[in-house]
């Protein structure tokens, strides 16, 4: 692809917004960034990717953090400031990718590459999702997915200026819910490629 291409897709727990983000990423041919970020991050600047794993998209605890001279000792926030400026210098390097969360569609806004996308689902197919996924059962999947969305928004909310899943931050939002994984897959496919004709 000779133009660069940023797919940032933000996504509600169990509504496939991950695995939809990956076929977008085999339709595109573009290399996928979410947890695997963290990888290169640690490779980088010689950290331990276990320790940065897991403080990864987990909001900052307010009570027990401080910031002097801008620098925090809240190590949630030291690691969501590594990741922004890592999406951040993938996307000024011309670098075409996908990424799934990691406020990538605020970290990224004002660049003409992005094209960003939420993805949400009806709760009855979010519920269903998430327990062929997991193997629980239909109480334990609300629990997660309520548990999942509060932690996302959160975390969204604190470091950016507009609010998760909220449709007017987004270049699209789509239900997956009525058209199924592939389905999904394919309009967004649709919409991206008329936006970079």
């Amino acid at each position: 692809m000779s133009k660069q291409l940023i797919i940032s897709v933000g996504r509600e727990f169990g509504s496939g917004g991950h695995a939809i983000a990956e076929l977008l990423a085999k339709k595109f041919d573009l290399p996928f960034y979410d947890r695997n970020l963290l990888d290169e991050i640690a490779n980088e600047k010689s950290l331990n990717r276990t320790e940065l794993e897991q403080y990864d998209e987990i909001p900052k605890k307010r009570l027990l953090s401080r910031t002097v001279r801008g620098f925090s000792n809240s190590p949630e926030e030291n690691i969501a400031n590594l990741q922004f400026d890592y999406i951040k210098k993938i996307a000024e390097s011309g670098k075409s990718f996908v990424i799934v969360g990691r406020c990538s569609e605020n970290v990224l806004k004002g660049n003409d590459a992005l094209v960003s996308v939420f993805i949400l689902g009806d709760m009855e197919s979010k519920i269903k999702r998430t327990q062929e996924v997991r193997g629980i059962t239909r109480e334990q999947a609300e629990a997660v997915i309520y548990r999942h969305d509060k932690h996302r928004k959160s975390y969204h909310n604190y470091y950016c200026t507009g609010k998760w899943g909220d449709s007017r931050n987004y270049d699209i939002s789509i239900n997956s819910s009525r058209l199924g994984l592939e389905g999904t897959a394919d309009i967004l496919e649709a919409y991206i490629k008329e936006r970079i004709k």
